[in-house]
C-alpha cells in the first residue's frame, strides 16, 4: 500500500550547478534553463516504490522554446536511503496520442539500473532528506531537442521485493501550478515498444520525482 504526505510550508528548492576545476579563464559556463515549467513551492511525499513504475508526462504543449541540443531530467526524493531502479526510459508519441514513436533509455552515472545513494552527502547534500529539504537528482543529460510536437513520458522502475524501495519515498508537487504530470503503476512499465501505447492513466495528478525538465 503506498502512503502519500503533505507538507504545509512554502518550500523554495535551489537547484546549484557547481562547474568543478573551472579556470578563472576558462569556458563560459552556461546556467541550465527550464524546458518546462517544473515544481515549485510545497512538496509532499510518496511512499513505498518497490515494483512500481512512476510515469511522469512531459507534454510538448508545455515546452518553452529552446536550441539546446541536450535535456536533463531531474528527480526529487524524500525519504529513503537507497533507490534501486530497474530501469528508466522515456517514451515519445505524437502531440496527444498515446502510440510510442520512439524508446529512448535514460542512465544515472552511465548505469541503466543505479542505486542511488541517498543516504551520502556527496548526492543528497543535506542530511537527513524529508520532505522539508528534499534531494534533487540529476539523470544522465541526453543528446536530444524536445519537439513540441510530441508528447514524452519519463518512466521510472523501481526493482521489486527490495526492502531499500520501500521505505523510498517520491517528492510531489503540490500546487498544480508545473506543466508536469503524472501517475504510477504496480508493474513494470519500462519495457514497452514502438507502436505500444502507454498505459491509461490520471494524467491530471502531480508528478512523482520529476521535479524539473533542462537543458543540463
Amino acid at each position: 500500500m503506498k502512503t502519500v504526505y503533505k507538507f504545509a510550508v512554502l518550500i523554495l528548492t535551489t537547484l546549484a550547478v557547481t562547474a568543478c576545476g573551472l579556470a578563472q579563464d576558462g569556458p563560459k559556463v552556461t546556467a541550465p534553463l527550464n524546458l518546462e515549467r517544473g515544481v515549485i513551492g510545497p512538496v509532499g511525499g510518496n511512499s513505498s516504490w518497490a515494483g512500481y513504475s512512476a510515469l511522469n508526462v512531459i507534454p510538448g504543449a508545455g515546452l518553452i522554446p529552446s536550441t539546446s541540443k541536450t535535456t536533463a531530467f531531474y528527480l526529487g526524493f524524500t525519504g529513503g536511503s537507497t533507490a534501486d531502479i530497474s530501469k528508466i526510459v522515456l517514451y515519445a508519441t505524437a502531440r496527444n496520442s498515446s502510440t510510442i514513436t520512439a524508446v529512448t533509455p535514460v542512465t544515472y552515472g552511465g548505469i541503466s539500473n543505479p542505486s542511488i545513494k541517498l543516504s551520502t552527502t556527496t548526492v543528497c547534500a543535506v542530511q537527513p532528506i524529508s520532505i522539508g529539504s528534499p534531494c534533487i537528482v540529476r539523470l544522465d543529460p541526453l543528446t536530444m531537442t524536445l519537439s513540441a510536437l510530441s508528447d514524452y513520458y519519463l518512466v521510472v522502475y523501481f526493482t521489486a521485493n527490495d526492502s531499500n524501495n520501500n521505505s523510498l519515498s517520491a517528492a510531489v508537487g503540490q500546487n498544480y501550478i508545473s506543466s508536469l504530470s503524472g501517475w504510477y503503476m504496480p508493474s513494470d512499465q519500462t519495457q514497452l515498444t514502438v507502436g505500444q501505447s502507454i498505459p491509461a492513466g490520471s494524467a491530471g495528478h502531480p508528478p512523482n520525482f520529476l521535479m524539473y525538465v533542462m537543458t543540463n
